[in-house]
């Protein structure tokens, strides 16, 4: 049998006991990427204490090879890998196009609130898993751009080869699983039900107007 989880809130909860021990960080966010690493966001936030904002990122992908990323954008900046040459105009369009599918999440999400600003706080990025981390590196780049105190990720399963990468991107790395017969994310879990858009806005409804 396949180790891993029931689903994602058995993640999160896994995950938060491995995170214990940023509590006391002073002024720790956590970003987490949509859709899937909302409701584990939610949870982690919770129990560390900490507000819990979306990090809208998108890679950009090779003209001839789509799944390489040649950089990555967010709503404010872009990253770019060093040394390409690519066709004229092409990261134009590409940063334009992807910008805008931001701005329209970025407004279903959270309406018009502005993001947190990340400069002196200890970040801890957290997704549902990570398979080639081509996205989730360029992320890490792209907080690292607004100089916050640490960058931490935080994952529930990675391949080997992403969890290398991370380690080498990332202030410190929380994975509880980079098993080496990795193919997919949605191996380690028995309930991968896609997350939608719905959730991530009630999730994030949630967290930010908690119950009295």
């Amino acid at each position: 049998m396949t180790p891993g989880f029931a689903n994602r809130t058995d993640a999160a909860h896994q995950l938060a006991v491995r995170l214990h021990h940023l509590r006391q960080a002073p002024r720790g966010v956590v970003l987490a990427v949509p859709r899937g690493g909302v409701p584990l966001g939610a949870i982690v936030a919770k129990a560390l204490g900490w507000p819990l904002e979306v990090v809208l990122a998108k890679k950009i992908g090779h003209p001839a090879h789509p799944e390489y990323a040649v950089g990555a954008v967010s709503l404010e900046s872009v990253v770019l890998t060093p040394g390409l040459v690519l066709p004229a105009g092409y990261l134009a369009e590409q940063v334009a196009r992807i910008r805008q599918r931001l701005q329209q999440r970025h407004r279903a999400y959270v309406g018009n609130r502005p993001p947190l600003v990340l400069t002196g706080r200890t970040v801890v990025l957290v997704d549902d898993g990570v398979a080639t981390g081509h996205t989730l590196l360029a992320t890490v780049e792209l907080v690292r751009q607004q100089s916050p105190a640490r960058v931490v990720v935080a994952v529930p399963v990675s391949s080997l080869q992403a969890l290398g990468r991370l380690q080498a991107a990332a202030d410190e790395v929380v994975c509880l699983l980079a098993p080496p017969n990795f193919q997919a994310v949605g191996q380690f879990y028995q309930d991968f039900t896609q997350v939608t858009d719905e959730e991530v806005v009630a999730v994030l409804h949630a967290a930010e107007h908690p119950p009295a």
